[in-house]
Parts: structure tokens; C-alpha cells; sequence
């Protein structure tokens, strides 16, 4: 009977906290008494299913004491937006009295900061491992850790985020000996020789598959990769081909640019045959989670955008701006490439004055890239003077979604 108590609060907590909660954030234990495992069998994954069939938003089960992948501390993060494996350094200290409590109300204040729960989880991470490298002693036994400002711009604490239920992390690649510089987006093989003409040396061969191909168009795309490969190979110049990934190395290719939700597509194993492949990978990033996945997949670049409004292609991102893009630069530890809605030479030069790899270039390459790539080469080395007098990155990014879910936000 001595039980009974217990047993009516965890009833109470599934009946009427769980369906109210934007993010529950148990850890193992509790989340397995949560969810009726007795016998504590079920993984995370499996329990923040669970937890998630009782009404929770979302549910991000802390490891702390019992997950550890190669000195990684493991949380696992089920929501609507994104789910897997959020992987921090461990902090080898006594003193992490209040972690949980910490981890909680981190989160908290990033939504009411405006971000979404995927991304409030990655700020809270930062900022745990900020408090628990900052722990103390405080009388006898376990001291508190030690909350404050200054983790949102420590690159060391941005956590690794995985694809699946496996926590996988690649070590990142080997960053190349030349920068990526003015970036050429172009959907032909003819336009692509006319950007390589004009002095462009990075460039991205998109050509999408139509909803309803034409008789030919497989021929057409094979050809225009293989013309591709073989212009740019001819001049030294690096060639990403967007999308048609197993095409580009079958043909010769280097590089590939894979978007999140292809990659996610892509599955487990596709995921580990792109990797066994070689191909150096371009991967878009457009939020905070999206770009610790990224991290850990070792990108040859991480493209931040789109840094201004674009209508090339239809997203429900907000536009990143400068601030965010200096943030993605200075915390991203791989290069970092700055897209969308760069239209005129002074984007370029903003962008590039944020210290980035690349800048990509679209539609203001135009139907005749040697009047139009001096001026924006020109911008670009102009920004990346700029950069050097540049100050600190911004203490913190700004949120890249609009409050899409109902109820995250209570």
C-alpha cells in the first residue's frame, strides 16, 4: 500500500501533464516508469514513442549516467520536426548537482525565445555542458553545477545530432586546401561551361527530375554529368552534382549536394553506401538542428540559408540573415557556404564579409556570366577584406521557423 502515492502520481503525470506538454524531458528511468516498462527493457527510441501515444508534443530522454558512445553523451530527441541522438561531450566533474533542472529550464526559455522544441533542445544542451564544466563544490557530496551566459557562441559545446536510431557520428572530413569561393548553381551542362569561362571554379550542376520525364531525359541527364565532370575536371574547378548521387559517382564525379530530406530518404544504408563512396558532400542546413546533423556526417561544406528572401525554391524557413550566417561560420567547424536570394554584388560582399567559404550564386549569374562574374569575384574579395576587421560572432543565433505547431508553445 506504501505504493499507492507513487503509483497515483505517475498516473496523474500521464493523464494530465503529458497531453499538456510542449517537451518532456525524463530520463531513462522515469521515462520507462512513464511508460508502464516494468521490467526496463525498451530502448529510448521505444519509450519516447510510447510517451508520445500518452499526448506528449515532444520528448527528449536524457542518457546522462547510462548512454556514452566513444566519451559522448547521449540524449534521444523525438519531435514533430526531428528525431535521434543528441550527442554532447561528457564533463568528467563531481559537481552536476541540478543538471535536469538546468536541462528543463533551458528549454523552456528557448521557447520563449521563439524556437522550435528540436532546436530549444540543442541550446539546452550548449548550455548543460557550459554549466556542468562550470560546476562547483558547495558543502559536502555532489556541488551544483553552474549556469551563466557565454555557452551560445562556444563552438566546442554545439552538439552532434545523428540521422537514426543508431548513433552513428563521422568524424569530420579533412578540410581542402582551397576555398570554395564564388559558387555557380546552374541547371545545364551549356550553362555551366559558361560560368567556367567566365573564371568560376566551384560549381553545382541541379538539374531536377521532372514529375513526368520525357522520352530521353535519362539520356540528357547522363550526358549533361558526363560533359560536366569532364569540363570541370579539364580545368581544375570542383563540381557538386545536386541530387542524382549514385549517377554522379558512376560518371566521375567528386561531389554531390544532398538537401536533409534526401538524405533522411536515403536510410541507413543508403546513408553508409554515400559515405563508403568518397564523394565529398555539400549538405543544405537551415536550422539548429539541421546543422548539428550535418556536423556529423563529415560535409566538405555546410550550406546556411537562405540567408535573404528566395523564390527559387518554396521553404517555410525564415531567412537566416547575417547574423545567423556569422553564427553558422564561426560554430560550424567545417566550411560553411552562404545560399539563397543573393542577387547583387553587395550581398556577396556582406556575405562573404561574415568570413564564410563560399558565397552560391544563382540567378545573379544571368544569361552572360562574363559581364556578371568580375563584379560579384570582385565583392567577394572585397567582403573577405571586410571579414578581417569583423568582431565577435553573435552570442546567439535567432530562430529560422515560424511557430508551426500549435501546442509547442503552450
Amino acid at each position: 500500500m506504501r505504493d499507492a502515492p507513487f503509483v497515483a502520481a505517475t498516473e496523474a503525470y500521464r493523464a494530465e501533464l503529458l497531453p499538456r506538454a510542449s517537451v518532456v524531458t525524463p530520463n531513462l528511468r522515469e521515462a520507462r516508469r512513464l511508460a508502464g516498462d516494468g521490467g526496463g527493457g525498451l530502448d529510448a527510441p521505444t519509450l519516447a514513442r510510447a510517451l508520445s501515444k500518452l499526448g506528449a508534443q515532444a520528448i527528449c530522454i536524457t542518457g546522462g549516467d547510462e548512454a556514452d558512445v566513444e566519451g559522448r553523451v547521449l540524449d534521444w530527441l523525438s519531435s514533430p520536426l526531428a528525431s535521434g541522438w543528441v550527442a554532447s561531450p561528457r564533463v568528467a566533474t563531481p559537481h552536476h548537482h541540478g543538471t535536469g533542472c538546468t536541462f528543463a529550464s533551458s528549454i523552456a526559455a528557448a521557447l520563449a525565445l521563439g524556437f522550435v522544441a528540436c532546436d530549444a533542445v540543442v541550446l539546452a544542451k550548449m548550455a548543460v555542458t557550459h554549466a556542468l564544466r562550470r560546476g562547483r563544490a558547495a558543502g559536502s557530496g555532489a556541488g551544483p553545477v553552474h549556469a551563466s551566459p557565454g555557452f551560445g557562441d562556444d563552438a566546442s559545446l554545439l552538439p552532434l545530432c545523428s540521422w537514426e536510431e543508431a548513433p552513428r557520428f563521422h568524424a569530420p572530413a579533412q578540410v581542402a586546401s582551397r576555398g570554395l569561393d564564388l559558387y555557380a548553381i546552374v541547371d545545364s551542362a551549356d550553362a555551366l561551361d559558361r560560368a567556367l569561362a567566365a573564371g568560376v571554379r566551384t560549381l553545382q550542376l541541379r538539374i531536377k527530375t521532372p514529375d513526368a520525364p520525357a522520352p530521353g531525359w535519362s539520356d540528357a541527364l547522363h550526358g549533361a554529368i558526363r560533359r560536366s565532370v569532364a569540363a570541370c575536371d579539364a580545368l581544375g574547378a570542383e563540381l557538386f552534382v545536386n541530387d542524382h548521387w549514385r549517377l554522379a559517382r558512376d560518371l566521375g564525379a567528386r561531389g554531390v549536394h544532398l538537401g536533409q530530406e534526401d538524405l533522411l530518404a536515403l536510410g541507413e544504408a543508403g546513408r553508409a553506401e554515400l559515405a563508403a563512396s568518397g564523394l565529398a558532400l555539400g549538405i543544405s542546413s537551415h536550422s539548429l538542428w539541421e546543422l548539428c546533423r550535418a556536423r556529423a556526417s563529415a560535409p566538405r561544406y555546410i550550406a546556411c540559408g537562405p540567408v535573404w528572401p528566395t523564390l527559387t525554391k518554396a521553404m517555410p524557413w525564415r531567412a537566416q540573415g547575417l547574423h545567423n550566417l556569422r553564427w553558422w561560420q564561426a560554430m560550424a567547424g567545417a566550411p560553411v557556404v552562404a545560399i539563397g536570394g543573393v542577387l547583387q554584388a553587395a550581398q556577396v560582399r556582406d556575405a562573404a564579409a561574415c568570413g564564410v567559404d563560399g558565397v552560391c550564386v544563382v540567378r545573379a549569374l544571368g544569361q552572360t556570366p562574363s559581364d556578371t562574374v568580375p563584379p560579384l569575384q570582385r565583392a567577394l574579395q572585397a567582403g573577405r577584406a571586410d571579414a578581417i576587421a569583423r568582431g565577435d560572432p553573435p552570442s546567439m543565433p535567432r530562430p529560422t521557423l515560424d511557430r508551426l505547431l500549435p501546442r509547442e508553445f503552450g
